[in-house]
């Protein structure tokens, strides 16, 4: 079993570089407790994301930040300034929505400016942000265009250049890729991460959507019934979960007791299906290796992966990841049925509290 797991960076980050800090916040709706004295130090120019599933706090949590919420207790803080009290309008923020809320009368570059213009800044000076702005998102060829004449995943950037004109200090993000489909979301990742480099705000970013929280994310805050169940790095967080929860919640992982692991050992492990190999049975294993007896019960083609569950002889079920790595017209090595051993090296095993 591993006992070398690393420790996650915790909630509080250094203080005198927060550029949004959250302590003691609580944030009830009647007898129901949304959020739980929560504590969350946002770096300055982090790309920060909160994850869990619906109903966890995370929005509630984004709309607190952005001062469409206020809270029931507890302190917000925007970098030096006490805002817990101030409405949206006296905040450094802004806010992508899923929907994008752009005006279907106006052009890209109206849409853009409006918010320029709002603040009466000059139609010339409007002009030339707009240009900036739309040049950070790559879009300068579509200023004329009207939104419905945009594809989704343009309108998306639109929205953002709309609101990264401003120059928040904090952008907020909820779930702006949501509607996107799964080949553009995708993509728009990886835009999303190389504008948020170059431009240097802080975002702070609501997903449910796993995979896109670690490929975006300086951090992932994963949440859990109003309060952060662990904080850290991407691989932190999937590598070395710290409660269950997070465990199961961040991609697949197999709980096992510790016993399977280490005879006389006490609590639970969390083993990834990409670190467990699926041999024949009787095959040999290496002498680091824990390996379990059992019968394949189903088999699950991914494309890149094939997928096996396995019921063991100890009535525990385990999942293993194997890359498809044999010729594409062969057949897996395995099937439904077949009598196989499932072996993982020891320190693969995360303990879990």
């Amino acid at each position: 079993m591993r006992t070398d797991a690393q420790p996650t960076t915790t909630a509080v980050a250094d203080e005198a570089t927060a550029a949004v800090s959250l302590t003691n916040v609580t944030k009830t709706f009647g007898d129901f407790t949304a959020v739980k004295d929560l504590e969350l130090h946002v770096k300055k120019g982090e790309f920060l994301s909160m994850l869990g599933p619906s109903g966890s706090g995370k929005t509630t949590v984004l709309r607190m930040i952005a001062g469409f919420e206020e809270a029931t207790s507890g302190t917000i803080m925007l970098g030096d300034t006490d805002v817990t009290n101030l409405p949206p309008h006296r905040r450094q923020v802004n806010t992508v929505f899923q929907d994008y809320a752009l005006f279907p009368h106006l052009t890209i570059a109206e849409n853009v400016g409006y918010g320029l213009k709002v603040r009466g800044v000059s139609r010339a000076e409007r002009e030339k942000e707009v240009a900036t702005a739309l040049e950070q998102v790559r879009l300068s060829a579509v200023a004329n265009r009207l939104p419905h004449q945009l594809s989704g995943g343009q309108r998306q950037r639109i929205a953002l250049a709309r609101a990264l004109i401003l120059k928040p200090e904090v952008l907020l993000l909820d779930e702006p890729l949501g509607a996107l489909d799964k080949q553009l979301r995708e993509e728009m990742q990886i835009e999303l991460k190389q504008i948020q480099r170059e431009v240097g705000i802080t975002f702070i970013f609501v997903t449910h959507d796993q995979e896109e929280a670690l490929t975006l994310s300086d951090r992932v805050a994963v949440f859990n019934n109003g309060k952060i169940e662990q904080i850290g790095t991407a691989r932190d967080v999937y590598e070395f979960p710290q409660t269950e929860f997070v465990a199961r919640f961040l991609g697949l992982s197999n709980i096992l007791p510790a016993s399977v692991d280490q005879e006389g050992a006490v609590g639970s492990i969390s083993i990834r299906p990409e670190r467990v190999r699926v041999v024949a049975a009787g095959s040999v294993v290496a002498a680091d290796e824990v390996s379990l007896a059992g019968v394949i019960s189903e088999t699950v083609y991914t494309g890149p992966t094939t997928r096996y569950i396995v019921e063991t002889d100890g009535n525990h079920r385990v999942i293993a990841e194997a890359q498809n790595a044999h010729h594409p017209a062969d057949q897996a090595p395995f099937g439904r049925g077949d009598a196989v051993r499932v072996a993982w090296s020891s320190n693969h095993a995360v303990p879990l509290p």
